[in-house]
């Protein structure tokens, strides 16, 4: 399975169903889901740290200045 980050990023960005709410939100779980797996000492799946960079890119994508 091949995974194209910048292709879902910037389908993600252009779907304006999503708030910039939505994303942030969804990094937050995320992260958070991170958090939590890396203190037990579990090992991480390779498709959140896909979806974690997917959101990104495409959170960074719809921000006007791309700060």
């Amino acid at each position: 399975m091949k995974i194209d980050v910048a292709q879902m990023s910037s389908r993600l960005a252009s779907d304006h169903t999503l708030s910039d709410y939505d994303f942030w939100r969804a990094l937050k779980t995320i992260n958070n889901e991170l958090y939590r797996i890396e203190r037990l000492r579990e090992p991480i799946p390779m498709k959140m740290i896909y979806a974690r960079a997917i959101l990104k890119t495409a959170r960074n994508k719809r921000r006007p200045n791309n700060i």
